[in-house]
């Protein structure tokens, strides 16, 4: 048996050299609800395995759920669709626009009054039928392009999910949904199509979607995630002045497509 000199002369040779020895330790078992974070220098092995470069086994992954497994809760499908996560997709994926845009609570309204908002020259303010017990009161910059006479009893699209603002003293609670051409000379509000009823839930893409619609955001989730400002930049109309989201998802309610009066290849906002 060597002696315990022998042993530190031999231990403190392979120091010089390079090499060290350490004890054996359990593995951390890491929660399932962990997040992790793998370094430049890991990879993944069989298993879920942490590789080291050069094929060193490091702590294993234990993961019992998908990122992207659905859920029915409006937080965690809003969560999903604004990662660019969602039932069919992977973690990481480029984000949804249209998963996104139908988080949005758009919906048909009927204007039952509007009248010049008392304290601002450029702002209607309008009393407005979204399907609710109560009308709901709407603020909307629209004087120099609608005459006020043309909104009586007229049939818009409303964002509903905003959060609620004070205009000059009158709080307005959803937005009139308008096309405008590049110089922002000519602004008309989207009509939905004939028979369609005050609302009505109006949603991105083709008739068969209306049933696998994701629930609509809160206004929280709307103003955190920054949802309408995502999806915004993607909205225009065509060339038959359909709305439309990413050049090819018509905004639609069940009885056909939105659309603009007159003008083509339009902003709308």
């Amino acid at each position: 048996m060597p002696t315990a000199a022998a042993a530190a002369a031999a231990s403190n040779a392979l120091l010089r050299c390079g090499l060290h020895f350490i004890s054996w330790r359990r593995p951390l078992l890491l929660p399932a609800s962990a997040k992790t974070k793998t370094p430049s220098s890991l990879s993944i092995g069989r298993g879920g395995a942490l590789l080291l470069r050069g094929g060193v086994a490091l702590a294993p992954s234990f993961c019992t759920a998908s990122p992207d497994a659905a859920s029915a809760a409006t937080s965690d499908a809003v969560e999903e669709a604004a990662a660019g996560n969602s039932s069919n997709g992977s973690a990481g994926a480029a984000i949804d626009v249209k998963e996104v845009a139908n988080t949005l609570d758009l919906r048909v309204g009927r204007i039952l009054k509007a009248w010049r908002h008392e304290e601002a020259d450029t702002l209607y303010v309008e009393e407005v039928d979204v399907g609710e017990a109560d009308p709901r009161i709407i603020c909307s910059g629209l004087v120099k392009y609608v005459p006020l006479d043309l909104l009586q009893g007229r049939n818009v699209v409303v964002l509903a999910n905003l959060k609620a603002r004070n205009m000059r003293g009158v709080k307005s609670s959803g937005m009139l949904m308008a096309a405008s051409d590049a110089s922002h000379e000519n602004v008309e509000l989207l009509v939905p199509p004939e028979g369609s009823l005050p609302g009505e839930r109006i949603w991105f893409g083709s008739e068969s979607d209306k049933e696998t619609l994701p629930p609509v955001a809160t206004p929280n989730q709307v103003q955190k995630k920054k949802i309408w400002e995502m999806v915004q930049p993607h909205l225009k109309t065509d060339e038959s002045r359909n709305a439309i989201l990413l050049g090819q998802h018509l905004m639609r309610t069940s009885v056909g497509a939105v659309t603009s009066p007159s003008l083509k290849n339009a902003n709308i906002s």
